[in-house]
């Protein structure tokens, strides 16, 4: 039997007051909507007090409903957490068991390495920056790896200091004039920086590519092998950097010689710190005295 076309309320009561109701919210809906839209265009703060105003009602509300979300949500946490209570702590006591062994040879090689350190009168040195200064400009498409510092001479910076960023090393200013320097940057050809990898002390060389990476190269040692993700850091020789300045990462494995990407990036670094030389030299002897 097909339906009946006609979708009058008839005579029912209940169905017209439910018609008519729905009329008369949707108009109303449609008119708060309209208020809303006018004021929020020709008056911005007097609906942003509304909207605030709703959410001052409505957040007592919203407020409930989370806390009752979350104590449903503790109930089965709190019944899991005392069905393996139990569970749990004999791990926990395995653990122990095998953390105390590591703890006592932890505390053995402190002790060495501190009573060894005062033997030698090792210092670590944590020299201040000299200036903190801005990137203005990077070469990133010529032959050459070249920065500019936005301070010079005026602010202490002279040729031969190291740069390095949060990332790691930058590069060393080659050039200072009285409010900007000229930074050779790890990845130009010149730069040779000595490194190590971090997990096992290899000794290497970071030699620049003039493409934004590095070539990392074993020192007096054939058929080093590399691996991808290999971490190098400046060793500390020659006295310029000083050690454990993060430096580059091995892209992809290989042997002798691989390519490496620098950890800082010139073209995307907004500020970088200009220090002195780890070591600097010593200054010239003076010529002795005629008598």
């Amino acid at each position: 039997m097909a339906p009946a076309r006609d979708r009058r309320t008839g005579f029912s009561r209940r169905r017209q007051y439910g018609l008519f109701l729905g009329y008369v919210l949707a108009i109303a809906g449609a008119v708060v909507g309209a208020v809303l839209l006018v004021a929020s265009t020709f008056n911005p703060p007097l609906f942003s007090g509304l909207r605030m105003a709703a959410a001052g009602v409505t957040a007592p509300v919203s407020s409930m409903f989370a806390g009752i979300g979350s104590a449903a949500a503790e109930v089965p946490r709190f019944f899991n957490g005392w069905a393996f209570a139990h569970a749990e702590n004999e791990a926990l006591k395995r653990e122990l068991a095998r953390a105390k062994p590591l703890l006592m040879r932890a505390r053995v090689i402190a002790y060495d390495n501190r009573r060894l350190r005062t033997l030698l009168a090792i210092r670590d040195r944590s020299a201040e920056p000299v200036v903190a200064a801005r990137l203005v400009s990077s070469s990133a498409s010529s032959g050459r790896r070249f920065a500019v510092l936005n301070a010079g001479r005026f602010n202490g910076v002279l040729p031969g200091m190291p740069v390095r960023a949060s990332d790691g090393l930058v590069g060393r200013v080659t050039e200072a004039g009285p409010n900007a320097a000229r930074v050779l940057l790890l990845s130009d050809a010149d730069s040779i920086v000595p490194v190590r990898r971090t997990r096992d002390g290899l000794p290497a060389i970071a030699a620049g590519r003039a493409d934004g990476t590095v070539d990392i190269r074993s020192v007096n040692a054939t058929n080093v092998r590399f691996n991808a993700g290999d971490v190098f850091v400046t060793s500390g020789i020659g006295g310029l950097y000083a050690p454990g300045l993060p430096v580059a990462q091995v892209i992809a494995g290989g042997a002798d010689t691989v390519v490496a990407r620098t950890f800082a990036h010139p073209d995307s670094l907004d500020f970088a710190l200009v220090e002195r030389a780890f070591m600097p030299l010593p200054p010239p002897p003076s010529a002795p005295v005629a008598p």
